[in-house]
């Protein structure tokens, strides 16, 4: 049941502003009510899934690393341009189509030989 528009026009402030507050309380019970009942239905709102940092795949010759995943970055996009090959940048395998002076080369820094420790 609406009250007719003529209704309101005959209350003082202080009755509009008390009607304006019953309706928001009514709104908020009702809100917290459907919420209640969403968290019931949804077995209380799981968290979100938290992303897991993944490893490396590949290591460029100045130590840049890449996942595997994503585009290509730009070290690897212009050593691939340069003739070099993706399994040339595996991490923890020996490159199979890499001569051995490339070998070399893969495992220095600024034309210094690296020692790769093994963990």
């Amino acid at each position: 049941m609406q009250p007719k528009i003529s209704s309101f026009s005959n209350l003082s402030n202080e009755a509009l502003c008390q009607l304006r507050d019953e309706v928001a309380d009514l709104l908020n019970n009702r809100a917290e009510a459907l919420r209640r009942e969403l968290d019931q239905l949804t077995d209380g709102g799981r968290e979100k899934a938290t992303s897991r940092r993944v490893a490396p795949k590949y290591r460029g010759p100045h130590g840049e690393t890449w996942t595997g995943r994503g585009l290509k970055p730009r070290w690897l996009t212009e050593a691939m341009n340069e003739g070099m090959q993706l399994g040339d940048f595996l991490i923890g395998k020996e490159p199979e189509t890499a001569s051995v002076e490339r070998r070399r080369q893969l495992r220095s820094i600024d034309g210094n030989p690296v020692r790769f420790v093994p963990r």
